[in-house]
């Protein structure tokens, strides 16, 4: 039987934590990587000359795609939804920016002429739906 391990105690190890969450490379942007280069689809990783980096950039086809986790981007899903007990204004506030920034990105993607989709952690537990949406948003 596997249990979670206590929350940390103190600042500092808190802070050792957040420092280790990954931006990139995470398990779901890997499952949406292995997905699209299943359907034949081969794309580039986090151009940093388009706005807000995109996870998969096709570039051929004007297309970007964000892998978001839930939590972090105010996903309206169960794991989204849910929020810390401690420091609560403080993660409110950290999400609405999140939020704000995902939106401003899109709108900045859009003026530049390119189109942009969302995938969001919660919906990697159907591979069947993800290939679904892969195809539709990537068929030229």
């Amino acid at each position: 039987m596997s249990r979670s391990p206590a929350p940390p105690q103190t600042p500092e190890a808190r802070s050792a934590v957040m420092r280790a969450v990954k931006s990139r490379d995470t398990k779901p942007e890997m499952q949406v990587r292995r997905a699209a280069h299943a359907l034949g689809y081969r794309f580039r990783l986090h151009r940093k000359d388009l706005p807000g980096s995109p996870d998969l950039v096709f570039p051929s086809r004007k297309k970007v795609i964000f892998v978001h986790g839930c939590f972090w981007h105010g996903h309206n899903c169960p794991r989204g939804s849910r929020m810390p007990k401690t420091n609560a204004e403080y993660w409110q506030a950290k999400i609405a920016r999140n939020v704000a920034r995902d939106w401003r990105t899109l709108a900045e993607l859009g003026a530049l002429g390119w189109e942009a989709l969302t995938i969001w952690e919660c919906e990697l537990k159907d591979p069947s739906g993800l290939a679904d949406r892969l195809r539709s948003f990537l068929c030229v």
